[in-house]
């Protein structure tokens, strides 16, 4: 048995450079929840109102002392700040502070690290890591030195990390590769699928947002579902069968996040690309976080920057039961407001699914031969069959139902179209 691993005693610093406190003040919070999610415990936070970050050192002199006094009083392990530090504040801070420095990207990119499972997601993290490191190597040496076991440090390994350039410049060349070729692969597979003419679905969403546990009781998959951000890394397509019969495919995807490393949003870009060719999105929503309009901006704009604004979208605001006080849904997008725990809501999603899909297909009317026992099981499986009789004195199938004009089988009914 896994032996539990202790947790890491952690101190948060942040730099409020606007007048607005709440968007800060959640940016904390979220930082808070990243560090326990990375096994660390949040002793306490030090924040600093600048009109500008220190070039130097992030935070100013004072606060550093400040700092350095804070880590030997609590005897903390660890120090986070909560934004991408440059190498030289790295240098300069640790000069005063004699624990592990790490930042947001690094925390994050530890988090993905912990999470990755299959062979592609954890090349990715490993490219994000090194092509992080790469412009750090000069400064880190003493970071390097104090490196042990915890946060900040899982991934590539120390050996890795005490590599000098010209190892990393290659092993980010091997892992591209490598990358390249699974993306290949994926390719191969979308287009196989493409052409079954398979529907699409992809939920997308905030991180931690609700989106794997909507997905595992919609397909009864076995996708890791946990209250941790990033609980989900690898997309998963599984089969969904919708109220009518008709199949669709349905993927979970990566969680997104405020202020995502460029970097990462790189490196993740082919895990994000199921978004890219989803016939319809799910955006999830947590409707009881009290910055949930936030995280659907930030969702929003990710998506536009991946180029799916032209791609149907259904807004799913999740914990209708825990909503939070001050929470409205928005008027963008059409949107129905669930918890994901209830049957109930679970069909009425489904439904709405139904529905949507059912306005982006044409009507048919056909008549067709009892002869033609394949095509009516391909009606049953791949359109949407609202009616279905036999008419004894024709000897012959009235059906009617939807389908999609680019699917193979509705040229195939224009034969059998019944007249007027």
């Amino acid at each position: 048995m896994e032996r539990k691993q202790e947790r890491e005693n952690v101190i948060l610093v942040g730099c409020q450079t606007t007048e607005e406190d709440l968007p800060f003040q959640y940016s904390m919070e979220e930082l808070a929840s990243l560090t326990k999610t990375a096994n660390g415990e949040v002793l306490t936070s030090l924040i600093q109102k600048r009109e500008r970050i220190h070039p130097a050192t992030y935070i100013g002199r004072g606060k550093v002392e400040e700092l350095k006094a804070l880590v030997e009083e609590m005897e903390a392990k660890l120090v986070i700040f909560n934004d991408e530090l440059s190498p030289s504040q790295v240098r300069n801070i640790a000069r005063d502070i004699d624990v592990r420095i790490i930042d947001r990207t690094q925390l994050i990119l530890d988090i993905f690290a912990q999470r990755a499972r299959s062979k592609e997601g954890k090349l990715q993290v490993e490219l994000a890591q090194l092509q992080y490191l790469l412009p750090r190597l000069g400064g880190q040496g003493t970071q390097l030195s104090r490196l042990g076991a915890g946060i900040g440090t899982r991934g590539p390994g120390e050996t890795k990390l005490e590599a000098d350039r010209r190892h990393i410049r290659s092993r980010i060349h091997d892992i591209k590769s490598q990358l390249t070729s699974i993306v290949q692969h994926r390719e191969r597979y979308r287009e196989r699928r493409k052409k079954n003419r398979a529907f699409q679905v992809a939920i997308v969403g905030y991180t931690n947002a609700g989106k794997s546990t909507l997905f595992n009781r919609l397909t009864e998959a076995a996708s890791f579902e946990e209250n941790q951000l990033f609980a989900t890394l690898d997309p998963m397509t599984r089969k969904l069968i919708l109220p009518s019969g008709y199949t669709v495919l349905m993927t979970d995807t990566v969680g997104f996040i405020q202020d995502l490393p460029t970097s990462l949003i790189a490196a993740f870009r082919s895990t994000l690309e199921e978004a890219k060719e989803a016939d319809l999105l799910l955006h999830v929503i947590d409707a009881s976080n009290p910055d949930y309009f936030q995280h659907e901006q930030t969702v929003t704009q990710l998506l536009e920057e991946l180029e799916t604004e032209q791609i149907p979208q259904i807004t799913v605001y999740n914990k209708k039961d825990v909503q939070h006080a001050d929470f409205v849904p928005s008027t963008k997008n059409e949107s129905i407001q669930i918890s994901a725990l209830t049957k109930e809501d679970r069909e009425l999603l489904k439904h709405t699914l139904e529905a949507k899909i059912i306005a982006m297909m044409d009507f048919y009317h056909v008549e067709v031969p009892s002869t033609e026992g394949k095509l009516l099981s391909q009606l049953k499986n791949e359109t949407i069959l609202r009616e279905l009789a036999f008419d004894e004195e024709k000897q012959l199938y009235v059906c009617k139902g939807y389908s999609f004009v680019d699917h193979p089988i509705f040229g195939q009914l224009q034969q059998y179209k019944v007249k007027g």
